[in-house]
């Protein structure tokens, strides 16, 4: 409990240090606003590092797309990932929840780096054209997008359906898919007790290539992840 609290209270006590630091950032270049995400994400690598006594393995990393465009579909169990994918890959593109771009200061962050939101559990006007806007961002920053296919965090060893969209992007834009598979809920999970002297892997899977069907698409994608994460065959 003890290590716990430490965790949280040094955890959102950095985040919020950082946020009022890069605050000017706002209105400079987007790059910076992009160090200060790298800053968060290894914050939370050290809090769970310290505090959490959690070790870190990252595999994988020689499977990373170098050239051309890519997008990047992560497993979602935790917080951890949020922040932490952004010392690993290059000035990733948040796809994500309409309701944190809502939230003071943090959705003014995320608006600064181009990230994108959508509405869940329905389909209002303003998600038809998302792949659009992907489209446009991507053509503009040159940089990969994220997206987690499960849509929300999940326990560690729930399996739940990847959502369609996944696919469309896989089709509609033509590109190669980075899977990544991350095992962070059984350190900090979405609810429950926190658990210490555990270890994270950080899964980056070999690419998956253009030219399969939509629909066969997802199935493999789903597939390679939970694999990875011990829950599939």
């Amino acid at each position: 409990m003890i290590r716990k609290l430490l965790f949280l209270f040094f955890f959102f006590l950095g985040i919020s240090i950082i946020s009022i630091i890069f605050l000017p950032s706002l209105i400079m270049p987007t790059k910076i606003v992009l160090f200060g995400g790298k800053m968060m994400g290894r914050w939370a690598a050290f809090c769970i590092q310290i505090f959490l006594q959690t070790k870190i393995i990252v595999k994988g990393r020689e499977n990373i797309i170098k050239n051309g465009k890519f997008f990047i579909a992560c497993s979602h169990q935790s917080m951890f990932e949020t922040f932490y994918l952004q010392t690993i890959f290059n000035a990733p593109i948040f796809i994500l929840k309409h309701e944190l771009i809502k939230i003071p200061i943090f959705g003014w962050y995320l608006k600064k780096i181009d990230s994108i939101s959508i509405s869940r559990n329905k389909v209002p006007k303003d998600n038809l054209n998302f792949i659009e806007k992907i489209k446009l961002i991507m053509e503009k920053t040159k940089r990969p997008v994220i997206i987690f296919p499960q849509a929300t965090r999940v326990a560690p060893n729930e399996i739940v359906p990847f959502k369609k969209g996944v696919g469309r992007i896989y089709k509609e834009l033509n590109i190669k898919c980075q899977p990544v598979a991350i095992d962070s809920g059984k350190v900090w999970p979405k609810s429950g007790d926190m658990k210490p002297n555990q270890t994270i892997t950080i899964s980056i899977l070999k690419p998956i290539n253009t030219g399969i069907e939509e629909k066969e698409f997802v199935n493999l994608l789903e597939k390679e992840i939970y694999y990875e994460l011990g829950l599939a065959n």
